[in-house]
């Protein structure tokens, strides 16, 4: 789950690292008497504001007034402006890129960092990028904050460090894929400060920081609330609902379907789970997105195939629902769960094609 700016700043006011002073607001009402200049800065989840218009400075109260009135409800980069984050201008010497994210080819976190900052990291040369890897089995150490001022030129070494280990107990503690600072501003002060912050949660996680869950403007209402469950679920333009297994699974039954000349209406990954009612709730909203045929894809794993025999079963009568309903049930206890499901007059193959090749039938696509 990717968070707003202000609401990765007050991650980041947590573990002590310094952010300029502000506040956010909804409406031009909450505007509030401030120390001048104050950047006033479009809170939506996407990169490039600045080019795009999305962040304003003003001198006075009426400036503030004017930009703020301009960008609220605005759309930029294709987003609708529901909030703005007011604070005080940096008074900005140098400006450094910083972030600590997952290298999921090492499996460690790694803390990347450049000289170059208030540039997109894809931008800057690959000579100017330098990457720290942190042992997870050792953890953060001062050693490395060491090894990062080698790289770039900070005068308050002490404050650094302090602010890199903040960041790492940071990205740890809040279980994050990613925790940027671009720009890390040096002021006029030399003191360094969070001018702006990108974090990422692990989706995975969300069970422990309820507080953090938002409405992503990218999704429909029904994706938002299905992720308020944990569920991957995108809304498509087919007809055929889907719900499978594992991310890899269900990208090939999408697959499979197109490749056959059906369309999904959907994307859902149940995940790993051996409760009933979890394949209700998977039920439920894929129902809501009335799709015409209904394709369940199961290889039994940690997902019992009887579970979510079970399941679908219950779900069925629970929904009332009438589709057609085409099941391919393959892996763990898989007798058993094509038992339950031809006990309740639904067929369920073993194989994907053969399951895909029923739903063409049922379609009247060759």
């Amino acid at each position: 789950m990717n968070l707003y700016e202000y609401m990765g700043k007050e991650i980041f006011k947590k573990y002590g690292i310094p952010v300029p002073d502000g506040y956010v607001i909804e409406n031009v009402g909450e505007l509030r008497k401030f120390e001048y200049p104050v950047a006033i800065k479009s809170q939506i989840l996407s990169g490039k504001r600045g080019k795009a218009g999305g962040i304003k400075f003003a001198r006075n109260s009426n400036e503030l007034s004017e930009f703020s009135n301009k960008l609220l409800n605005s759309t930029i980069n294709n987003l609708t402006v529901k909030k703005l984050l007011i604070e005080r201008m940096l008074n900005i010497k140098k400006e450094i890129y910083l972030s600590i994210t997952l290298d999921r080819a090492t499996k460690e976190p790694v803390i990347i960092l450049s000289a170059d900052g208030g540039m997109e990291i894809e931008s800057v040369p690959e000579e100017n990028i330098h990457k720290i890897h942190i042992d997870p089995m050792v953890g953060y150490s001062d050693y490395i904050a060491r090894e990062a001022l080698s790289y770039i030129p900070v005068e308050n070494k002490k404050q650094f460090s302090n602010l890199l280990s903040s960041l790492y107990k940071a990205f740890v503690g809040e279980d994050a894929l990613l925790t940027e600072i671009n720009p890390l501003v040096i002021d006029s002060e030399n003191n360094i400060i969070a001018g702006d912050s990108k974090v990422i949660i692990d989706d995975n996680a969300l069970y422990r920081h309820k507080d953090y869950m938002i409405t992503d403007p990218d999704k429909t209402a029904l994706e938002n609330e299905a992720a308020s469950k944990s569920f991957t679920f995108i809304e498509m333009d087919g007809d055929i609902g889907v719900i499978a297994n594992g991310a890899g699974l269900t990208m090939a039954t999408m697959d499979s379907l197109t490749l056959h000349k059906l369309k999904p209406r959907n994307f859902l990954d149940l995940g790993g789970t051996d409760n009933i009612e979890i394949v209700e709730d998977a039920f439920s909203f894929v129902m809501r997105a009335r799709p015409k045929l209904i394709f369940v894809n199961i290889f039994g794993g940690v997902t019992k195939a009887d579970t979510v025999a079970n399941g679908i079963v219950s779900s069925k009568k629970k929904f009332d629902i009438k589709q057609p309903i085409v099941v391919r049930l393959s892996g763990v206890h898989e007798e058993e769960g094509q038992k339950i499901l031809l006990e309740s007059g639904i067929k369920a193959f073993t194989n994907m094609t053969d399951a895909v090749k029923e739903l063409s039938r049922i379609q009247g696509v060759e």
